[in-house]
């Protein structure tokens, strides 16, 4: 199994890699960014090990899954995204996760464009992408909402509700 890098204007998405846990340590230790992200908190570098090793699993599983998201100019970490297919889960999950230092600055929706074309473009039977996120997340509502994506269900996942945004392939299609 190869992971492909992908580069955007500004952003590298690129294969997770051993050399990134202290840059998810600085990212995840942040208690505002963790506030709508499921699952544990854990920020030691052994459990951020594990959740990388899971992220490269999905891979490995489903033939998609999440890259490390790299500034093309400053070759700085700033966070994670891609996609996401887990069992029983909505479908694939186009996910985003940039570190506070770098919001407001476009990358969660720059980093789920690439992410979502290249679904599209190697998913042929691929229909939708789905995005699941906890109501009260605003700020990923925007960048779903920004991507195309609208409102199409509530799922109880993981505890708790979360609104499942979606988009068709030919809604994306259409974008451009």
């Amino acid at each position: 199994m190869t992971i492909p890098t992908l580069v955007t204007e500004r952003l590298i998405l690129r294969p997770i890699h051993n050399d990134d846990v202290p840059g998810y340590v600085e990212i995840w230790s942040d208690p505002e960014f963790t506030r709508y992200i499921g699952g544990s908190a854990r920020t030691d570098p052994d459990s951020i090990w594990h959740a990388m090793a899971s992220n490269i699993g999905c891979w490995a599983l489903t033939g998609v899954g999440p890259w490390s998201v790299v500034e093309r100019v400053t070759g700085t970490l700033v966070g994670r995204a891609g996609l996401w297919n887990e069992p029983g889960w909505p479908g694939v999950e186009a996910v985003w996760f940039i570190g506070r230092r770098w919001w407001g600055k476009g990358y969660a929706t720059e980093a789920a464009t690439a992410a979502i074309s290249w679904a599209f473009d190697n998913q042929p039977d691929l229909a939708e992408v789905v995005s699941v996120i906890l109501p009260a997340n605003t700020r990923s509502i925007r960048v779903a909402e920004r991507l195309g994506m609208t409102l199409a269900r509530t799922e109880f996942l993981h505890g708790a509700d979360y609104a499942v945004y979606a988009i068709s392939r030919e809604a994306w299609a259409a974008r451009s």
